[in-house]
């Protein structure tokens, strides 16, 4: 059976980006785990696409960020959708962006940190992860990297910060902003800059300390990936926890 959820909120941060907050009911049989997406549609069609949720499973409402696409299938409606208007939700969410899917062995570090790094729409599930108490049970830092082409569509940071959270933002596109730096989060992982402005002392990632989940386009979890691998990191599963996980669910074109 069809799950109808009503818009709540709506919000456009510039012309390509907007967020949307739904009602949480239907047949919601368990809550969904911090970093877990879920199918959306218009209600009227059998068109559906995958999203983060970005709010933390204790809240009782759900949250979206989505890109507009133009001529995309789904997005060409969804981004006009106001408050009152109803989606479909599916209540069955997956993923495997999970805390679970990262080994907590061989941590020597009294300290062990937590990356969340994202690009564009992948910040949602960190969002989610951000806003909950578990990954601060397991990590004394976590900190969130948010990279965009534009300033306005580095979205949050501020209520991340409020949860615990340390936040570095980078553009690629334009001069950055106040606190925030210019340039793609790869190059700034592979030249230590990263770990500098953050004020960290080593100038790279740590097997023994680092746990890493990365949420983008293919290109870029592939290209972080790539610099992991080299560097002696595995990839985790629901079967064999990992030192980082990935999101592969999504596609470009919604």
């Amino acid at each position: 059976m069809q799950n109808l959820e009503t818009v709540l909120d709506v919000k456009h941060f510039t012309e390509d980006l907007f967020w949307f907050k739904t009602t949480k009911q239907g047949e919601w049989k368990r809550p969904f785990r911090p970093g877990e997406f879920t199918m959306i549609g218009m209600g009227d069609d059998d068109i559906s696409r995958a999203y983060s949720i970005a709010n933390s499973p204790d809240d009782d409402w759900l949250e979206f960020l989505s890109i507009k696409v133009q001529d995309g299938p789904l997005t060409s409606r969804l981004q006009h959708i106001k408050v009152g208007d109803e989606l479909e939700v599916s209540t069955r969410p997956i993923g495997t962006l999970l805390l679970t899917n990262l080994n907590m062995y061989n941590l020597d570090h009294e300290k062990p940190r937590l990356w969340l790094i994202s690009t564009g729409t992948g910040l949602a599930p960190f969002l989610s992860i951000a806003r909950h108490t578990e990954a601060y049970e397991y990590y004394d830092e976590v900190i969130v990297t948010h990279t965009c082409r534009t300033n306005d569509e580095l979205v949050f940071a501020d209520e991340l910060r409020a949860h615990g959270a340390q936040v570095y933002q980078t553009v690629t596109r334009e001069d950055p902003g106040p606190t925030r730096y210019s340039g793609r989060i790869t190059g700034k992982i592979r030249g230590g800059d990263l770990f500098r402005d953050l004020g960290k002392s080593d100038t790279g990632f740590d097997l023994t300390r680092d746990r890493i989940m990365i949420c983008g386009g293919p290109d870029f979890n592939q290209e972080i990936r790539d610099i992991l691998e080299a560097q002696g990191m595995e990839h985790g599963t629901m079967k064999s926890p990992g030192h980082f996980v990935q999101e592969r669910a999504f596609v470009q074109q919604i």
